[in-house]
């Protein structure tokens, strides 16, 4: 009876019920079970039914009505320090309303995207293309000519948008520092320290602050480094995701600035890092190989196909010629809009006998084959003599002086033949010069400045025994066939000077005074050597035998451009990257505000951003005296020392500063200088985590266990992200010739910087973790906070160098110059 009424009492509720309130149906089940006597262990039939009924009613309304949720979560701590971010970094952002340093250059840049010329910088274009986007969509119309470092922004120039975008990255970095400490498994009070000390560094607020692109690209990397280490502690899914969004960023970063590349270095090395760890497992050999396969192609692919989609984009924003035109190849000039002049639909292809050239050198420095009335000194200033023959010199301006008529040996006319007789490869042909008419020649002379090779001339008959030398043999290297002609712009040609074997060379020296400064060309036996690559650039037939008309023709040339010629994005693309290569060496050596890598984590230099033209000063250093000269005169050809250029071995101790704008009005002025305290400890941080390292790699190489599983893998992990990170971005400046200064050293120091909040952390971890000492643990974290607030007081003081906008005394300034070595502008009071 008791089992019949509680299977009565089951069917009473009404099925709807049971659906709409999942809750009680869970209820009335528990109750029913607990109701049910124990009979003959056999479940009754109809119960059993009664059950399935209900349940698959339930499943069947489930499936009816799907509902869709969004889980939300709000990281409060994050959302805090983004916030707090934004308001350093943004904190009247359009002042000072005057160029600022290297907004010069960057200016220029976005300007000339603006008006869609064509430049040329030795960096990827991304960052510079953003920069442009927020101009863009603020209305800039590129009107404002960037002249001069200090020259005040006219009011149509939008400074804030401008700005906006190294703002809002390094606002964003702070958030992101914090959230790459969590995902590397350390306390939250540790990712909050070494968010905190981002913030309030002063090199990241000044960095960030103004047209720049250091906080765009140190962004990118970072972000880039938190995704793969997502990635690497995932799988299925998320793992492909988490990587193809750092293989994004990486792409990114080192496609706004090539120093990015250490970042995806470090990105490589943690995946493969992964990988090995793997190979110790138990999974098949096919499985782990086709992981590695495709993190590869993620790890290749994706950042190849952002830095060429971002040189897609550059070249397609510039389709006309502009003032960088000559460090392209003819082919590249001829294909802009407004390219060379000569490179027109009436231009001939094919060089023939009586042909009037240009001969471009090929690799690197832009010049062109030339010669003048002057000739070779009798003897050089270390005693050699010289053939005295007419001087040959590669040029690196247009010039009527150099064209050049081709010739065959055994015809004396000059004119074209009807038809053209063309020039092929392998044909021996002689050059005259187009206004002297004296023949290209070479004897076995030593050349003036690279006495291993032969000097090149134009022969002068002085009817002594030196007879002429000027038959040369043309190698077409880029030739489809042995038979090919020798062909205006597409056509890479070798001359080989026949007597000697020795082939026509840009030897990149330059000539005494005597030669003009104008560079050294000489006749080399190295035949395959890079320089010794030339082309025709212009182009026409020779139509007047009499000398006299010729001339007049090579005088009144038309080297205006008029028309553009076909080259594809990937012909323009691969010329591009080689000539960015090549650039680095003909930038100038020296530069006033370089510094060294060596300095930089001590905050050695700062950089002079502006100083008024229209003012006395009085500096606290002898060196600002020449700054005034410096950055009044300041071109691309810039001096070959920089008064604010550090070594790399005076960044850790912050030797140099660079200053980067004095106001025209009063002393507020802007400088890159980092926070002292910060600086200092995470220089110390380095140190004693490399010797911690070694200690802990001693020790367990004797058996002993300082550490836990988890705590040892944290601070190994640390050391693969954090310490490597460091060195990686550190020590390659070490080995580059070229001026430095400290802004080069902040992509190491981010990594600095979170390894100083991990030491911290550790230090932490192993006072709690004994016993014996444990009770110091809350002394421990008292002196962390009173440094945290020394940081905080050091960063509010030297925040006037960062913003720009306090008027400042000579005592304060002193006051500020906590190093000998910081050179800060003081204008004399009237």
């Amino acid at each position: 009876m008791d089992t019949k009424k509680s299977l009565k009492n089951r069917k009473t509720p009404k099925v709807l019920n049971e659906v709409s309130e999942l809750s009680e149906s869970d209820k009335f089940f528990k109750s029913s079970e607990n109701k049910r006597e124990v009979g003959d262990g056999a479940p009754a039939e109809n119960e059993v039914e009664t059950s399935k009924t209900v349940i698959k009613t339930i499943e069947d309304v489930d499936k009816a009505i799907p509902s869709l949720y969004l889980h939300l979560k709000l990281d409060l701590v994050f959302i805090i320090l983004l916030l707090a971010a934004l308001g350093t970094r943004i904190y009247n952002l359009e002042d000072p309303r005057y160029i600022v340093f290297d907004e010069l250059h960057y200016g220029r840049y976005v300007t000339l995207y603006t008006k869609g010329v064509f430049f040329f910088d030795a960096h990827p274009p991304l960052g510079k293309q953003l920069l442009y986007l927020a101009g863009h969509l603020a209305g800039y119309n590129g009107n404002f000519t960037f002249d001069r470092i200090g020259s005040a922004y006219s009011e149509s120039v939008p400074v804030r948008a401008l700005r906006i975008v190294p703002a809002i990255s390094g606002s964003l970095l702070v958030g992101i520092t914090y959230q790459l400490m969590l995902e590397i498994s350390t306390y939250q009070s540790t990712a909050i320290l070494a968010a905190v000390l981002v913030l309030f560094e002063n090199s990241f607020l000044a960095q960030s602050r103004f047209m720049l692109l250091e906080s765009i690209q140190i962004l990118f990397g970072l972000w880039g480094i938190l995704c793969v280490i997502k990635s690497t502690r995932r799988t299925g899914y998320a793992a492909v995701l988490w990587l193809c969004f750092g293989a994004f960023s990486l792409g990114c970063c080192f496609s706004v600035k090539y120093s990015g590349i250490y970042t995806y270095y470090l990105a490589i090395f943690l995946v493969g890092r992964q990988m090995w760890r793997r190979m110790s497992n138990t999974e098949s050999g096919l499985r782990l190989a086709v992981s590695t396969i495709w993190r590869l192609v993620v790890l290749i692919g994706i950042p190849l196909a952002v830095y060429i989609g971002v040189f897609y984009v550059h070249l397609a924003m510039l389709p006309k010629a502009g003032p960088h035109d000559s460090v392209m190849t003819s082919a590249f000039q001829a294909s802009l809009k407004g390219g060379l002049a000569s490179i027109t639909k009436g231009q001939p292809l094919h060089v023939s006998h009586g042909s009037q050239i240009t001969l471009r050198h090929s690799h690197g420095r832009t010049c062109w084959l030339h010669s003048h009335a002057h000739v070779y000194p009798v003897r050089y200033a270390d005693g050699r003599g010289s053939s005295h023959q007419q001087q040959v010199t590669c040029y690196s301006f247009k010039d009527v002086n150099n064209w050049w008529i081709v010739k065959r040996p055994e015809q004396p006319s000059l004119a074209v033949a009807t038809p053209p007789d063309a020039v092929r490869h392998g044909e021996v042909v002689q050059l005259l010069h187009g206004i002297t008419s004296r023949a290209l020649n070479s004897h076995d002379v030593a050349a003036p400045v690279s006495p291993q090779a032969q000097e090149v001339s134009c022969y002068i008959d002085y009817n002594v025994s030196m007879s002429a030398q000027n038959l040369w043999r043309v190698e077409i290297v880029n030739r489809a066939s042995e038979d090919s002609t020798w062909d205006s712009i597409r056509s890479l040609v070798r001359l080989v000077h026949v007597d000697s074997g020795s082939a026509l060379r840009f030897s990149g020296r330059q000539l005494p005074a005597w030669g003009f400064h104008q560079h050294e060309v000489v006749a080399d036996k190295a035949l395959t050597h890079q320089d010794t690559i030339w082309n025709v650039e212009e182009h026409r037939y020779t139509k007047a035998e009499d000398r006299k008309e010729r001339e007049r023709e090579l005088v009144s040339a038309e080297m205006i451009p008029t028309a553009a010629t076909q080259l594809t994005f990937w012909a323009k693309f691969m010329e591009l990257q080689y000539k960015m290569l090549t650039h680095a060496a003909d930038a100038p050596q020296g530069h006033m505000f370089a510094s060294e890598p060596l300095e930089w984590p001590l905050l050695v230099r700062s950089i002079a951003y502006w100083l008024s033209p229209n003012s006395n000063v009085s500096v606290t250093h002898h060196k600002f005296m020449q700054l005034q000269h410096k950055m009044l005169t300041h071109a691309t050809d810039a001096p070959q020392g920089h008064m604010f250029a550090s070594e790399p071995l005076e960044w850790p101790l912050l030797v140099r500063s660079i200053a980067y704008w004095l106001s025209p009005n009063s002393n507020a002025q802007v400088h890159l200088i980092g926070n002292m305290i910060t600086w200092y400890a995470g220089t110390l941080s380095v140190l004693l985590y490399g010797g911690v390292l070694v200690v802990y790699a001693i020790r367990q190489r004797r058996a002993f266990s300082d550490l836990t599983p988890l705590a040892a893998q944290k601070f190994y992990d640390a050391g693969c992200i954090l310490f490597l990170g460091y060195w990686l971005h550190y020590l390659p400046y070490f080995f580059i010739d070229r001026t430095l200064f400290l802004h080069h050293y902040l992509p190491a120091y981010i990594f600095k910087i979170l390894l100083l909040a991990y030491v911290i952390d550790h230090i932490y971890y192993n006072i709690y973790v004994r016993e014996s000492i444990k009770s110091l643990t809350h002394i421990f974290v008292l002196c962390i906070y009173i440094w945290l607030v020394y940081v905080i007081i050091t960063f509010q003081k030297f925040s006037v160098l960062s913003y720009g906008n306090t008027d400042l005394a000579e005592t304060d300034l002193l006051n500020l110059r906590w190093k000998d070595t910081w050179d800060f502008i003081l204008h004399k009071k009237k």
